[in-house]
Parts: C-alpha cells; structure tokens; sequence
C-alpha cells in the first residue's frame, strides 16, 4: 500500500465510512509486524493529525517546538522518564509540547504524573497556547484532542493484537511539532518511524529503541537510534560508557504508582535521586536537546542537562507550570 492508497482508506476509517466489520478487517490488516510500511505509518498520522483538535501556535514557535515521547508498549515499569526529560528540557529555555495519555501498559502514565504533581489536564485549546507560550510547557492529553479515535477504540480494542495504532500517537501531536525524541518499544521501527517523520516534514528527530527493550534510552544497556537531519536518515549505537555514565541494573529505574514516580521525579530535581535515575533522564535529555537543535552531539548535551538539574532550573521550571497551570 503506497501513501495515496493509504490515506485514502484511512480518511474512510475516520469520516466512519467503514461498517464496523470492514474496521475490524482493516485494522487487521493493519497489524504491528515488520509488514507495515513507512508510507502507510505516513500516511495515518497525516490523517489522524487532519481530524484532531489542534492548538493554535504563534507562527514564531512552530519550528523549534519539541515532544520527548515514547509509544508505550514496552511494558518496563520504569518511571516517567519522558515526562521528567520533557520538563528538564523545557528548563533551558525551550518550547516543549507534550503529548500524551493515562497509563495503558504502565502503573503511571504522563497524565497520571502530570496529575499527581498538581498540573491541570483540563485546559482548554486557547489556555494551553497560552500556558505553552508563558512557560515553555505544556502538556495535551490525547483523549481531549483527537475525539475522532472514539468510534475506532471499541474496535481496537476487540482486537488481540497490536495495531498501527500502537504507535500512531506521538505522530499526531496536536502542536504540530517538528522536532522529536521518539522512543519505540521495537528496535524493528526505529528506521520506518523516522521515514515517517520525514515523509510528514519533520525538522530534526531521534528515534530511540534500547537493547533491554525500552522506549527510551537505555543506561542497561546500548539504544539503537536513528537521527533525522538535513531531510537525512542515519542510524547509529547509543553506548552510555561512552559518554561516562557507569552501566546500572534495570531494576535501579523501576518505577511505580503516580505518587511514587512523582516522588522520584522531585528527587532528580532536588540532587538527591540515585545515580541511575539521575542518569537516565540525563541521557535522553541529551539527546532531545540534539533535536532541539541547541546541543552539538551527546557530550554537549550532558553538560546542558546538568547545568540544569545542579542550577535548581528544572526544578524551578516544574514550580512555574504548576503555577501558570493553576492560575489559567
């Protein structure tokens, strides 16, 4: 199926073309395996994205917003470290727009996080621009902006097996952001989420899949990576010994309830988290600050990512979105 074919059966699947048997049959056949192609992934989110609730963004913004995110599904139990990344990046003076969603696989997901920490999730399109503008955050909960996916979702989840749906969500991110750190929970995606990145115009994207399994990058284990740069795909190792971060068990960044991962977010900053979950969400804030566009390489990003956490900045920076959050 090549990228018109595509979008053409799946904008027949969102304007509830289809009986609910032929969904079932095309969802089927679209089934998470090394089948699915780039285009068609492409071609999904395009039309998913055309039929989503979008923010309104200031036209001097939209090129340099970034989502630290990962499609869920590898089923780690770690702790929020998207989240956490997305808030330490968003302290050095970025634009971070975050997507996401309530736990699915996990004891905690983003807005469950985002919740407990006492960040609202009930904003409305305009005061999220505003929050996004104010304090370079903000958080969109999926179920608010793609009310589209209701007559999709019993279908979906009539099925046994994974879908495209598995992995459509960071690619509809109703923001429009250009800029990614991507994680898949199967290494097999990391090139085709790129492809489909590029094909939907991205600017600048890592894609992230780890040896351990994680959606994120790993301090266990290496992390298979893709980068998208110049319209270009270059896949590469993410070895953290490289970069001087010591090897840790993969039980050092289990995570739990809400409360729990909030409790350890706050310990990471306020320097006193142990070196494994400090670790973990300075790697892969390293490499979103790569597709920031304000970080060199690896190495530079590190420094960056300290500066932040031993300055008190995102820690500062989680107190201005409760703050802004609150008051909207």
């Amino acid at each position: 199926m090549n990228f018109i074919e595509a979008k053409e059966a799946f904008e027949r699947l969102f304007a509830e073309q289809m009986s609910q048997d032929q969904m079932r049959e095309f969802l089927l056949e679209m089934r998470l395996d090394e089948t699915l192609e780039a285009q068609t992934i492409a071609a999904a989110a395009e039309v998913m994205s055309s039929y989503a609730l979008m923010l309104d963004i200031r036209a001097d913004l939209k090129d340099s917003l970034i989502d630290i995110v990962g499609t869920g599904g590898d089923k780690s139990g770690s702790f929020n470290i998207s989240t956490t990344t997305a808030i330490l990046v968003a302290s050095a003076n970025l634009y971070v727009a975050k997507h996401g969603n309530r736990s699915i696989t996990s004891k905690s997901g983003s807005a469950d996080l985002l919740e407990t920490l006492g960040i609202r999730l009930d904003l409305s399109r305009s005061q999220s621009s505003v929050m996004l503008e104010e304090c370079g955050f903000v958080f969109m909960f999926a179920q608010n902006h793609h009310p589209s996916m209701r007559h999709i979702m019993p279908i979906r989840k009539s099925i046994d097996q994974k879908s495209i749906f598995n992995i459509l969500g960071p690619l509809t991110n109703p923001a429009g952001v250009k800029r990614y750190l991507l994680g898949v929970f199967d290494a097999g995606f990391v090139r085709k989420m790129a492809e489909a990145l590029l094909i939907n115009g991205a600017l600048k994207a890592m894609v992230v899949s780890s040896a351990d399994g994680m959606d994120e990058i790993s301090i266990s284990s290496t992390t298979h990576a893709a980068i998208l740069e110049d319209d270009q795909i270059r896949e590469f190792e993410i070895d953290p010994l490289l970069y001087g971060i010591k090897l840790a068990p993969f039980e050092a960044i289990l995570g739990s309830s809400a409360e729990q991962n909030a409790s350890i977010l706050l310990d990471i900053f306020n320097n006193r988290a142990t070196d494994a979950q400090r670790d973990i969400v300075l790697i892969n804030s390293a490499a979103a600050f790569i597709s920031a566009g304000v970080a060199r390489d690896m190495q530079d990003g590190l420094e960056i990512a300290k500066e932040m956490l031993l300055s008190g900045k995102a820690r500062d920076k989680l107190e201005q979105i409760r703050s802004i959050s609150s008051k909207l």
